[in-house]
């Protein structure tokens, strides 16, 4: 699950940098970016500790 849900934050950042990219009409600031992006990380931190746990058992 946690997986999932950083992979659906990761492409809400990817779509919001195109956005900005393409046409400068980004729907994130940067703090918002950096929240979205930091989600990312400690989702997918999460899963790969969670996937590390069930290989062990």
């Amino acid at each position: 699950m946690p997986l999932i849900l950083a992979i659906i934050l990761f492409a809400v950042f990817t779509v919001n940098v195109g956005l900005g990219a393409a046409s400068n009409s980004a729907f994130l600031n940067d703090v918002g970016e950096m929240l979205v992006l930091g989600g990312v990380a400690v989702l997918f931190v999460i899963a790969i500790l969670k996937k590390e746990a069930d290989a062990k058992k």
